[in-house]
């Protein structure tokens, strides 16, 4: 693929392919291309290139995956990132991997490092989820997957009627279609919390309606401590004040809860 060899496919989503590939100097790489059958997709096409250009503005840092380059090769987008040895922590919570249970309180911790320097660069994850979190064999985190990443508004705004995202972490707001802000993320921080530490979602539901409904009405919502008991109190308050229904009693930046 241009002047990178495919070594082998690591992963294949909806939207592309990421392949560990090397240069001619033997270098690794994660590189991440567009699928050939969506070549003719411009909605698509403009998704994966924004994504790119918004992860080369979020800037370096240890808890986001690093930004190599990203352009086009005979047409095809493609995305160039620093290669880890790591899995999501969706894969390793099905596994109940133990580098979860020894590094539970570090992940959780920069996880949310990671969505704060997102926030202070300017931009908003929109589908932050356990997918989306890389966790390496030591227990270090990446954040990954800015294609659905927009600016910070300076007051919350509606996103384009598709509103695209992953409902099961969604926040209220943007389940509604109503104007939103980075506290969208806060809230979806708390879902992948709630569920790192209770094997459980907090408003579980099979579609989009029946998630939102369960956020709306509380009656059945069960704290995190009732299920975990080992969950310090202090983090079962960080939970609930990012799993808050209205966007104003949430955590107003990321920095404060971090």
């Amino acid at each position: 693929f241009g002047r990178f060899y495919l070594q082998e496919l690591l992963n294949s989503g909806g939207m592309a392919e990421i392949w560990l590939a090397t240069d001619e100097r033997q270098k690794p790489y994660a590189l991440r291309r567009m699928h050939q059958r969506l070549r003719f997709n411009l909605l698509a096409r403009r998704r994966f290139m924004r994504g790119a250009e918004i992860h080369a503005k979020i800037g370096d840092h240890d808890r986001i995956i690093g930004y190599v380059e990203h352009g086009k090769i005979k047409g095809q987008p493609y995305l160039l990132m620093d290669y880890v040895e790591a899995s999501n922590l969706k894969e390793l919570q099905a596994q109940q991997d133990p580098v979860l249970l020894e590094n539970v309180a570090q992940i959780l911790i920069d996880m949310a490092e990671g969505l704060e320097h997102m926030h202070d660069n300017g931009f908003m994850h929109l589908d932050f989820k356990p997918e989306n979190v890389l966790v390496t064999r030591n227990g270090s985190v990446r954040l990954v997957d800015f294609d659905l990443a927009q600016p910070i508004p300076t007051k919350p705004k509606k996103l384009s009627k598709k509103n695209p995202g992953t409902p099961a972490y969604m926040a209220p707001e943007q389940l509604q279609g109503e104007p939103i802000s980075h506290r969208v993320d806060i809230f979806s921080y708390g879902v992948a919390a709630y569920e790192l530490l209770t094997h459980q979602k907090p408003f579980p539901g099979e579609t989009p309606g029946d998630i939102l409904a369960r956020q709306l009405d509380r009656s059945k919502f069960v704290a995190p401590r009732q299920i975990n008991p080992d969950i310090p109190l202090a983090m079962e308050k960080v939970i609930l004040r990012c799993l808050q229904r209205d966007p104003g009693a949430r955590y107003p930046f990321m920095g404060v809860m971090v």
